[in-house]
């Protein structure tokens, strides 16, 4: 074992720090959704983790410990996806090296975990092409397809705050990982001892040059960016000023070429344009929150700008605000979701791609957690939606599914080899729509959307150019965006949504977690706040169907249907100590009084909202 963690276990222990030595180790870190995430730097810093490193700056080695992000966790994260892509190649009956892409943001160890990721790999006998610098997680997913990489790997944490990372991992066609991948990879992940992965981490000093990912994939990005824009012709005319801050992150790599590429009208914040593994400008590097768009709303005041973009670290995720009556409105992620739905059927059906004859093969893919508006946007124009679990795996799945039935059909029907990621995008929009389905969009509640169908996971920088198009279509048409927004509520009803957090950061979270939803599920409530209870659906159980009459994977989430259209959803998060309550509330179509309508149902989420944390919170304390 090397000497510095040892070490690092004797400071603690000689100082009594009892409570870290806790956290540190009294449990293992576990390979969930996707991969993994935790701490890096630990609340108390080791002499020996910071080692030679200067104030302020990121310790010379990651924390010590079981329940920590560290080189020993990762090295298990690498063998086990390793281990689990040698299976999958030999189940194909054929012979090939593992080829790994991999990519890292700018959080404290990225660069280091990427380059441990490459050498791992490849002594474990396989082949790693690794991008030099941080790079964008949407581009690790189009990377994949583009290079015919087996597997894929992204060292991030998304929006989680500064001190973690992660380990989030990819299918070879660009996606995340299954629930059925991500069980067979967490038991080669448990199987591995101490002494093997000391081994490998002291053996990768004897490596080969790395092979790097070069500017011909950065360019082979951009070029397929382009294709997320429906109308090209609107945008150079009719753009918004837009302002852009990558809060620290990957944002402005390929985000803001794009933009400037489509004739947008774009200017950067330079002061959260510098990489910042500490996000030292904002409390939560995450788009979510308004208080991430304070910098931008000030400079974008004095540059009488109409919008602004956010992205998280990795550029998964893209939050808008816009100005309206002389103020700046933060729109919510089912807002914009609702909005792009709208305009992109809208536009498909303007170019006569989308009729009435095929327009059951159009389809919009969402979460449940997402807002019920998008649903109704998409059965007006006769397309079709598409519920799935949380996470852009699951609408991934169906994008592959739905290319798959597409290129069979078409080499059945017309001889045709059609190789997907080259076919251009238009006529890529026609087979699909007429031997398959067409995703007109996909899109979570969580500010996270994909208009680009060669990406397979939720993409940022797609998403600016997608609702660039959209702004500068409504421009054109002298129609604000919120009142665009409220014409969907008028025509199908006003469309509210809150979620209610609880986090527990104590080492007994998970148990808390645990008893909560086991609470719901033993003791179903019979009313929320003053709201009777009509219907509670229990997605842990088999032989639930989606709307294709597909199996639905069991998941521990609950729905639960209230009198007078509201819903609340319940679920444990895969990423973070905490679970998330789901508040949707609706109104009937064509209000009268659209802003008494919008009091009244947001009123009605506030109280349930506030009852759902405290009951829980109950259920949680429960000793019997």
């Amino acid at each position: 074992m090397p000497r510095r963690i040892h070490q690092s276990i004797v400071d603690l222990v000689e100082k009594n720090e009892w409570e870290e030595l806790n956290f540190r180790f009294d449990q293992n870190i576990s390979f969930g959704t996707g991969g993994i995430r935790g701490r890096t730097i630990s609340k108390i810093i080791t002499a020996s983790e910071n080692g030679e490193a200067i104030k302020d700056a990121t310790p010379q080695y990651p924390a010590v410990g079981t329940n920590c992000f560290n080189e020993i966790n990762l090295l298990k994260a690498t063998k086990a996806l390793f281990d689990f892509t040698v299976s999958n190649i030999a189940k194909k009956s054929i012979l090939d090296i593992p080829r790994v892409a991999i990519a890292g943001d700018v959080r404290h160890f990225s660069a280091d975990f990427s380059k441990l990721v490459a050498k791992a790999w490849q002594k474990l006998g396989g082949y790693s092409m690794l991008f030099d610098g941080p790079r964008p997680t949407p581009l690790l997913s189009y990377t994949i397809r583009n290079r015919k990489a087996h597997a894929g790997v992204v060292i991030t944490a998304s929006h989680n705050p500064y001190h973690d990372n992660g380990f989030k991992a990819y299918f070879c066609d660009g996606s995340q990982l299954s629930g059925e991948a991500t069980l067979e990879i967490s038991k080669y992940f448990e199987s591995y001892k101490l002494e093997e992965m000391i081994d490998l981490l002291e053996g990768l000093n004897e490596q080969n040059e790395l092979v790097h990912l070069n500017e011909e994939d950065d360019i082979a990005y951009n070029s397929v960016l382009e294709e997320a824009v429906l109308d090209s012709e609107t945008i150079s005319a009719n753009s918004p000023k837009i302002i852009f801050t990558p809060i620290h992150g990957t944002g402005s790599i390929a985000t803001v070429p794009a933009l400037w590429n489509i004739g947008a009208n774009v200017k950067i914040l330079e002061k959260q344009n510098k990489f910042d593994p500490n996000f030292s400008t904002v409390r939560s590097p995450n788009p979510e929150n308004k208080e991430a768009f304070e910098m931008g709303i000030s400079f974008a005041r004095r540059n009488n700008s109409e919008a602004i973009y956010a992205t998280d670290p990795d550029c998964d995720r893209l939050g808008v605000s816009i100005k309206y009556e002389g103020d700046f409105v933060c729109l919510t992620g089912n807002q914009i979701a609702s909005m792009l739905a709208k305009y992109r059927l809208d536009t498909l059906k303007r170019f006569q791609f989308l009729k009435p004859e095929n327009a059951s093969n159009f389809t919009v893919l969402k979460t449940f957690v997402t807002t019920g508006l998008v649903e109704k946007i998409a059965k007006s124009y006769g397309a079709g939606c598409v519920n799935t679990h949380t996470g852009f795996k699951w609408m991934a799945k169906k994008m592959g599914s739905y290319e798959k039935e597409a290129t069979i059909a078409i080499n059945e029907k017309e001889g045709i080899a059609m190789d997907f990621d080259k076919t251009d995008r238009f006529a890529r929009l026609e087979v699909l729509s007429r031997y398959s389905k067409y995703t007109v969009l996909a899109a979570e509640e969580s500010y996270g959307y994909l208009t680009l169908d060669v990406v397979r996971d939720k993409d940022a920088s797609a998403a600016a150019l997608s609702i660039t198009e959209m702004f500068s279509f409504l421009k054109s048409k002298r129609i604000h965006p919120i009142e665009f927004l409220d014409s969907l509520y008028l025509d199908h009803g006003y469309h509210a949504e809150k979620t209610e957090n609880i986090y527990f950061d104590d080492h007994n979270g998970a148990n808390k977690i645990k008893k909560i939803m086991g609470s719901y599920r033993k003791m179903p409530p019979k009313k929320l706040k003053n709201l009777t209870v009509t219907n509670i659906k229990d997605f842990s159980v088999s032989g639930l169907l989606d709307e294709e009459e597909e199996e639905l994977s069991q998941e521990n989430f609950l729905m639960i249907s209230l009198e007078n259209q509201f819903r609340v959803a319940v679920r444990p998060s895969g990423t973070e100590p905490k679970i998330k309550f789901y508040i949707f509330g609706e109104s009937q179509p064509n209000s009268t009084n659209l802003v008494e309508t919008k009091e009244q149902v947001a009123s009605v989420a506030d109280e349930l909202g506030a009852y759902l944390v405290e009951d829980a919170t109950e259920r949680a304390n429960q000793t019997h």
